[in-house]
């Protein structure tokens, strides 16, 4: 079983969002490579380069979180196969946990016990995700095409 401690984001401070604008910005401009790796450079506190070989799977990863980063968001990385904690699952849909669990009890998504917890794999929290922001979506469709037809001014 993998577990993801969630409570230790934080935010980035104006100085790594910098860095991170400009990261971005630099690395972007290799993502369109048709190799399979990417060789760069990376500088030790004695100022000497290393080179590092990544997968440019890795690369367009780094440049997706670099752009989370430079909008001021904080980043973790999870595994597609982690399993996470009834609260950690909670945290990440934004809602409370006794309200996951009901969702979880309803049969909304896929869980299973350990021992006597609930665990939740990150993979099927994802799809329970998106099929609730895809139907909170076409509701919110629904409404401003009845707003448009009942001339409430919003058009």
């Amino acid at each position: 079983m993998t577990h993801i401690a969630m409570s230790e984001m934080t935010l980035p401070v104006e100085r790594e969002v910098q860095a991170a604008v400009q990261g971005q910005r630099a690395l972007a401009a290799y993502l369109a490579t048709k190799f399979g790796t990417q060789s760069i450079q990376i500088f030790d506190d004695k100022n000497q380069a290393h080179q590092v070989e990544l997968p440019t799977s890795a690369l367009r990863l780094l440049v997706d979180i670099l752009a989370e980063l430079a909008d001021g968001n904080a980043v973790k990385v999870v595994p597609v196969h982690a399993e996470l904690t009834t609260q950690e699952a909670a945290d990440l849909l934004n809602v409370s946990r006794p309200h996951l669990v009901k969702l979880l009890e309803a049969n909304a998504s896929p869980y299973h016990k350990t021992g006597k917890h609930r665990r939740v794999r990150f993979a099927d929290l994802m799809r329970f995700k998106a099929e609730r922001d895809h139907t909170s979506e076409q509701a919110m469709e629904a409404l401003a095409q009845q707003a448009q037809e009942l001339g409430m001014g919003y058009e």
